[in-house]
């Protein structure tokens, strides 16, 4: 059986759940191939009292007899009348249920905003289910799973109905970091260096099943071309089953995420409703949505003005898929192999080293040793007024600590020691200058760099204040 990697917090939250002196009702939620089932079946060995995984686009009265055969497979009994409707379905469940001998009974329900198809009760008969039944007993645990998160949370974590305040655990688990990524290859056999498993990251962002992909005896190169360029690959249609298995109008999402796709910093909400025509509360949803299933980051400009949010996308395979695949039309089996050395993908690489960097903030907050300390992350940007010669730019990290010192933070990708030219070091120090300036900082600014294999060092690297290097990004969070 194949070993769970990381996890460590949420196997602890079931634990507690088991172990527990009340019903316990969890929802488990994170995007799409995150590895949502492969936790709850390792942790529980694939022993459930009943398990019942909704069926994505059927209608009701299929998701209904999949019920019943699941039913009738744990208890055991293939007489069961014929089910027509979610509260018949209920009550069968709690009549088994009373028979039932586990300790504590748990309950898998998987997938489950696929079961609640158009017009159907499922959710207020759930609710009724937990009310009139589940509450009254005290060895229940009801775990509720799924990839599309803005169902999880409207429908459950949000409820005003019989769910009420009856969730007891909100579990979201995030892709892996780039020590678990590591810690996965080593496992399954991979002898890719630090700097290889970043370029990974790159291409499939920590995600645990497109990692589960990859072949040991294949080059990252070669496995990209197996799975993606070639028309047989096992990612070549993932796109649109992404982003179609998640958002009901997922022509829409993709509509926002092309547009944040065009610009690497990132856009206001102003701008994005210009670009796409989106507005209001509708567009405010599909951002949230957006975000709760790590396609994009939003995060505030420096001095908290939320109304300067940016928000940028950050999904590592989307980027890859706009950059790359969506409009190549080379018919190459191996366009990765014969162009990955591209001068065009260097930039590429830079951009989602910062997007690394980024998702790992807990990380470049431990390597700076400030962990324990209240800080506050943002961005910056520099707009120049019409008629101000001096050119806009944009710090897309700064750390702002308790004691007042503000981190300023570049982030570059190299193979080794990054140098500093006199050139970007009097670019460092402008950039430095006009922030300081424009937020009324006076002191207490400094610089920090984050790159792969440090910094080298020169006549012109001592405006560096303090250096991360991948030893920090790869480090176990303590």
């Amino acid at each position: 059986m194949e070993r769970l990697i990381g996890r460590t917090h949420e196997c602890q939250e079931l634990q507690w759940a088991m172990e527990s002196q009340r019903s316990e009702m969890i929802i488990l939620y994170g995007r799409r191939r995150v590895g949502k089932t492969f936790l709850v079946r390792r942790f529980f060995n694939d022993i459930y009292s009943f398990h019942f995984v909704g069926a994505h686009r059927k209608k009701k009265a299929e998701q209904l007899n999949n019920f019943r055969e699941a039913l009738s497979y744990y208890a055991h009994e293939d007489n069961l009348p014929a089910i027509d409707n979610w509260h018949k379905a209920f009550t069968l469940l709690a009549r088994y249920l009373e028979t039932c001998n586990d300790k504590r009974k748990v309950l898998f329900f998987d997938e489950m905003p696929w079961i609640d198809t158009l017009g159907n009760e499922f959710v207020e008969e759930l609710e009724y289910f937990w009310s009139s039944w589940v509450q009254n007993r005290d060895d229940i645990v009801l775990i509720a799973c799924g990839s599309a998160t803005s169902w999880m949370k409207d429908k459950l974590e949000d409820n005003r109905g019989g769910l009420h305040n009856r969730i007891t655990h909100r579990m979201y688990l995030r892709p892996f970091y780039l020590n678990e990524c590591r810690e996965y290859l080593r496992e399954h056999g991979f002898d890719w260096d630090e700097y290889q498993i970043m370029q990974c990251y790159m291409l499939f962002g920590g995600v645990p099943f497109y990692l589960s992909l990859l072949k040991p005896y294949l080059s990252l190169p070669e496995n990209v071309d197996a799975l993606i360029f070639r028309r047989d690959g096992e990612l070549n249609g993932e796109f649109n089953e992404l982003y179609n298995a998640l958002f009901n109008k997922a022509d829409r999402y993709i509509h926002i995420v092309r547009v944040l796709s065009t610009r690497r910093e990132g856009l206001t909400r102003k701008e994005i409703e210009e670009a796409t025509g989106y507005s209001g509360g509708s567009l405010t949803k599909m951002l949230d949505n957006l975000e709760r299933c790590d396609f994009i980051l939003s995060y505030v400009q420096f001095g908290n003005k939320s109304k300067l949010t940016l928000y940028r996308l950050s999904d590592f395979y989307t980027l890859f898929y706009f950059r790359y695949v969506e409009n190549n039309r080379s018919r190459d089996d191996q366009y990765w192999q014969h162009h990955f050395m591209d001068r065009n993908v260097e930039s590429w690489e830079g951009f989602s080293f910062e997007e690394i960097c980024l998702r790992h903030l807990p990380h470049i907050k431990q390597g700076l040793g400030i962990s324990g300390m209240a800080t506050e992350a943002s961005a910056w940007r520099f707009v120049p007024p019409k008629g101000d010669e001096r050119k806009g730019t944009q710090i897309d990290l700064v750390i702002k600590r308790a004691d007042k010192l503000i981190h300023l933070v570049e982030m570059k990708f190299s193979d080794g020691p990054y140098l500093i030219s006199k050139d970007y070091e009097e670019r460092l120090k402008m950039r430095r200058n006009l922030f300081m300036e424009m937020t009324g900082i006076r002191r207490g600014a400094v610089m920090t760099f984050v790159t792969p294999a440090g910094v080298s060092q020169g006549i012109h690297s001592s405006i560096i204040h303090s250096q991360l290097t991948a030893k920090h990004l790869f480090a176990e969070l303590i």
